[in-house]
């Protein structure tokens, strides 16, 4: 079942087009990797999929963005989108205050206030980010004091607690350290289940590991989607090629 089908998108800073009649569809419970060069479209795009680019100045957004059949330009409430589709940034961004508070965040702004409830959504979030016997004992301690895997992990927990259905996650392990990143790719692994995961990645090794499908976007346009193993082990497109081995890029 698709969660998401893009149609004809095209977005456009002042006249730089960024992405050029883009058409795809995301499965559910799937990994979709975004692969391709620097400044590509692949973050853009992702940012599309919960509106975060209504924020850019000049930005005009044109074709046609369902997820599960409802149009979340025209027949979506930002904020119920925004609930439904979480996002963990590149670099972890946890918000200076404790850890229990990073994650409680979303559950409050959206109207719970019983602590029964907030220390049970906030227990489950970090079992579900795979962080919660490092932290079960310091939820009192700024989420600050954190190395960087645990926090881009927090991030994830704190994505988890508003009980989205898709998971965005743009470049989450290219800061973090090697063992950081299998940990994030084995919890991205085990979120599938329950969650639709889109991931915008520079690592090749990364979207082969872990990906159901990737899409190689190149000059703001999609040249190539499919099941992962197919796109690399056979690629239809010359430049997809020309990229995997490392020719540009």
């Amino acid at each position: 079942m698709n969660k998401f089908s893009v149609t004809d998108l095209t977005l456009k800073y002042g006249d730089f087009k960024a992405l050029k009649n883009v058409s795809l569809n995301i499965a559910a419970n799937e990994i979709t990797s975004f692969i391709g060069p620097s400044g590509c479209g692949k973050s853009t795009f992702l940012k599309t999929l919960n509106r975060m680019n209504d924020l850019v100045e000049g930005c005009t957004i044109t074709g046609q963005v369902l997820l599960d059949g409802k149009d979340i330009y025209n027949d979506m409430d930002v904020n119920t989108l925004r609930k439904t589709v979480g996002m963990v940034f590149q670099k972890p961004n946890p918000f200076p205050m404790s850890i229990y508070d990073n994650v409680a965040f979303g559950p409050r702004a959206h109207g719970i206030r019983s602590k029964s409830q907030l220390d049970e959504i906030v227990e489950t979030s970090l079992k579900q980010a795979a962080i919660w016997d490092e932290l079960k004992n310091r939820l009192k301690k700024s989420a600050l004091g954190l190395s960087g895997g645990q926090q881009q992990r927090l991030c994830i927990a704190r994505a988890l607690a508003v009980q989205p259905d898709v998971l965005l996650m743009d470049e989450p392990t290219s800061a973090l350290d090697p063992i950081s990143t299998l940990k994030i790719e084995e919890l991205a692994l085990t979120l599938k289940k329950d969650y639709t995961i889109i991931i915008v990645t520079h690592n090749m090794q990364q979207a082969t590991r872990i990906s159901d499908k990737t899409a190689f976007f190149l000059m703001g346009e999609i040249i190539e989607h499919g099941p992962t193993e197919e796109l690399f082990a056979m690629p239809k497109d010359q430049r997809t090629e020309d990229y995997i081995t490392g020719r540009f890029g």
